[in-house]
């Protein structure tokens, strides 16, 4: 592979086959959104804030991208907000909505929540908020009873649940979420990361308050998201010092990134029903393959509610990192949980709070598909991976004659 000058501080290492199955993580940028970002790395790289015609002409280029996130999620274009990534834009809300309510705010989460939402509302526990971390169920959902007793007498509260789980793929209840948040005079955030461009966004027919979408989930850059504020809620900026984004986040619109996350919603806006039935059919083959191959398998996760590309399972006796590395080997790139929180050997979060017995918590591994996938992508799984499971049985000191809940 020839690279053009510049490229001499890295290389790139050559693989015989990639089946790239960890899109949670990251996607590949579309070569639509690529094509767009494109000119605002070279002849158009005014500054849409600049007073003169050069840069005022990058100005409408931004405006209309603005308009076209907000017809993505169905809002007014000043209720859009650009930010760096859906991290940035959990922490706009959650601390926003902190610093204008003062002391005596309860934060209301779960415990399965992505770290970009759970760190900051127990950072606000530490400066004397009160903060609560629902419990789920074994399939992955809160008992919506158990929000309405927390919201019940609060005055000043904040709701942060996510519309659907990076790990397993559930799918909250966000629409009833919102009702209740809306009952009790609550302010409702969802991280909305995993389902942008896999199922449809309506903040009219789910009136939530603040939303957080990242960019680089639904094959846009890395390094942009989108965070929605409904006109009329009381935040403050997280982000201080020049008058971008109305005042709401300051700093100079990375506008290729705009521009490309922009693309990115309208190609999603466009093809998402026929992606998402697509998508579906190649993760039940996959699902049904392993069951059928891998015996002691467990899926984890609400089959009956769960992203369309999203299949996460606990392989008993041995743990997901053997698997993700001998998978690996044979270019099959697949994860054990959340990428943020790779490099710890404990077991998700996730899959703890949902009671996933001993002997499968640490054998627990998620294939997230795109797009780009195909049939051929699902054979070569399910070639490769029964003989990695058996082989890692095998070498196991942990099989089912060692059982440890088998000892009396």
């Amino acid at each position: 592979m020839n690279h053009p000058k510049g490229y001499f501080w890295y290389n790139i290492l050559p693989m015989k086959k990639t089946v790239y199955l960890d899109n949670n993580a990251t996607t590949r940028i579309a070569p639509e959104v690529r094509d767009v970002m494109q000119p605002f790395f070279g002849e158009l790289y005014g500054n849409p804030s600049s007073m003169h015609a050069f840069g005022g002409q990058v100005s409408k280029f931004v405006t209309r991208a603005r308009e076209e996130v907000a017809q993505f999620i169905n809002c007014s274009p000043d209720e859009v907000i650009f930010t760096s990534c859906a991290t940035e834009s959990d922490n706009s809300a959650i601390r926003g909505a902190a610093d204008w309510h003062g002391t005596g705010m309860k934060v209301i989460t779960t415990a399965v929540e992505h770290p970009a939402v759970l760190q900051p509302c127990r950072r606000l526990k530490a400066l004397g908020h009160e903060e609560v971390e629902l419990p789920v169920d074994g399939k992955g959902q809160i008992d919506l009873e158990r929000l309405r007793a927390e919201l019940k007498g609060t005055k000043n509260a904040l709701v942060s649940i996510m519309w659907a789980n990076n790990e397993t793929g559930t799918v909250f209840p966000v629409e009833e979420i919102a009702g209740i948040c809306k009952e009790y005079g609550a302010t409702f955030h969802t991280d909305a990361v995993q389902v942008a461009g896999k199922i449809p966004v309506d903040v009219k027919k789910v009136p939530v308050d603040m939303l957080s979408m990242s960019g680089h989930k639904f094959h846009a850059p890395k390094g942009v998201g989108i965070f929605y504020v409904r006109r009329g809620t009381k935040i403050k900026p997280f982000m201080l010092g020049g008058h971008q984004e109305a005042g709401r986040r300051a700093g100079t619109e990375n506008v290729p990134y705009i521009l490309g996350i922009a693309k990115a919603c309208e190609l999603s806006r466009t093809g998402m029903e026929a992606e998402a039935v697509q998508l579906t059919k190649l993760r039940d083959r996959l699902e049904k393959g392993i069951l059928e191959t891998c015996p002691d398998t467990i899926v984890n996760g609400d089959r009956s509610h769960r992203l369309p590309n999203t299949l996460n399972v606990s392989f008993e006796y041995i743990e997901g990192e053997a698997i993700a590395y001998h998978l690996s080997d044979e270019g099959i790139c697949i994860s054990t949980g959340s990428a943020c929180a790779s490099g710890s050997l404990d077991p998700s979060h996730v899959i703890r709070a949902m009671g996933v017995p001993f002997i499968a918590v640490h054998g627990s591994v998620r294939f997230s598909l795109s797009r780009y996938n195909t049939d051929a992508d699902i054979d070569y799984v399910l070639e490769k991976l029964p003989p990695v499971i058996k082989n890692l049985r095998e070498l196991s000191p942990f099989g089912p004659e060692n059982d440890p809940t088998t000892f009396s």
